[in-house]
């Protein structure tokens, strides 16, 4: 179980911001970070109680429980109460896999189940774990595909992203508040540090892809309290189609938990080559077709992490509803390699992704046919990228 207080941590913070550097002291070959891989996922939520709010607290928690413990793919949850401090709580919840819960905690179904505990929590933290092993002492094991076979390998970097659509006919403004600013210090802390921040426009659609070596929810918290980011943030509110106001924690939660735009697969084929390039894609699918378009995607990204010359470096998929969003690092030229660049090297998997597009949103007659709709798919597919800030090396 999860409240939007505890997510907004997480992603209800102003994320204009980090220069970024995206030298990470160490990657090894073949990195992947994937939602797809159907182990059961362990979301611990901690949370701090205001003051004499604890029986008001629980009973909204009682409200919402059984209309929690129905949502597809959720096992179970746990409520606990510090035993030295009475207002710190903490709600472990477990998954069948993290698919359910994107799809939940990002839903508006989910806001509104947690609004009755809004008033009641001061400060929240969120995190969340594949389950890797399990001890059982005479019991059955919980329901579910079972704990992830093997540890995932590769560097302390977290990848984070958003988006939101501006009015229409701002887009030239907005643009130019995005690509001028000034960004704010890069270090957050002794293991924390802000690495890249890349944006990018698709039509009114704005999407912000933040890169964080160590806790990512510190480096966000720290980047809401920045005077550059909070100028910035000011600056586009008018432009916006969902209003927000900044100063009420309520309002900025509701617009960045919307707004919230996760990684659901990363996958790393190597060491940074010379020429690299990032650009990102536009994948709108189909009513309903969101989640198995961003599992093609990233299927087609994972084998061609293991393709000797393959020019892609690096590959994140961002998926949440029908939109899919994938950022790209390529040593290639996209114009002479789209198959690639698109992540639909096949015959095959361009056809799924015809059937799964919505090519229609792209501005686009129909499915691509084949080899030869490829650079079209490419230019409608592409966003325009507003700036890729990334931090001096330390």
């Amino acid at each position: 179980m999860t409240v939007s207080p505890a997510e907004s941590t997480e992603s209800a913070v102003p994320h204009h911001d980090p220069t970024v550097e995206s030298t990470v002291p160490h990657r090894d070959p073949a990195v992947s970070l994937t939602a797809f891989d159907g182990s059961r996922l362990r979301v611990v939520l901690m949370l701090d109680i205001r003051d004499g709010t604890q029986q008001e607290f629980l009973e909204a928690y009682e409200r919402m429980r059984d209309r929690v413990a129905s949502v597809p793919g959720h096992i179970s949850d746990q409520l606990c109460q510090s035993l030295e401090n009475p207002t710190q709580w903490l709600i472990t919840s477990e998954w069948e896999s993290a698919l359910p819960f994107l799809s939940w905690v990002n839903s508006e179904e989910h806001l509104e189940t947690v609004k009755p505990m809004e008033d009641c929590v001061r400060d929240t933290r969120s995190m969340r774990y594949s389950v890797m092993r399990e001890t059982f002492s005479r019991r059955t094991p919980a329901a579910g595909d079972g704990p992830q076979p093997a540890p995932r390998v590769g560097g302390n970097v977290v990848r984070h992203a958003i988006t939101f659509t501006v009015r229409p006919g701002s887009e030239p403004e907005v643009a130019r508040i995005l690509s001028d600013y000034a960004s704010p210090e890069a270090r957050v802390d002794a293991t924390t540090r802000l690495l890249r921040t890349s944006l990018f426009l698709h039509g009114n659609r704005v999407v912000r892809a933040v890169e964080v070596h160590g806790d990512l929810q510190a480096a966000l918290r720290h980047v809401a309290r920045q005077p550059e980011v909070r100028a910035v943030e000011e600056a586009i509110n008018p432009y916006l189609e969902q209003d927000r106001d900044l100063t009420n924690p309520q309002s900025a939660r509701l617009f960045f938990t919307r707004a919230a735009l996760p990684a659901v697969h990363h996958v790393t084929a190597g060491q940074d080559a010379a020429g690299v390039q990032r650009l990102a894609l536009f994948y709108p699918a189909r009513p309903g077709s969101g989640q198995a378009l961003a599992r093609l995607l990233a299927g087609q990204d994972q084998a061609a992490a293991g393709v000797p010359g393959s020019p892609l470096v690096a590959c994140t998929v961002f998926h949440r509803d029908d939109l899919v969003v994938r950022l790209v690092d390529t040593t290639a030229d996209p114009e002479l390699a789209p198959g690639p660049v698109l992540a639909l090297p096949t015959p095959e998997a361009l056809a799924e992704a015809g059937r799964l597009l919505d090519t229609a949103a792209l501005g686009l007659d129909g499915p691509p046919a084949g080899d030869r709709d490829l650079p079209r798919l490419l230019a409608r597919a592409r966003m325009r990228p507003l700036t890729d800030r990334r931090a001096p090396a330390s």
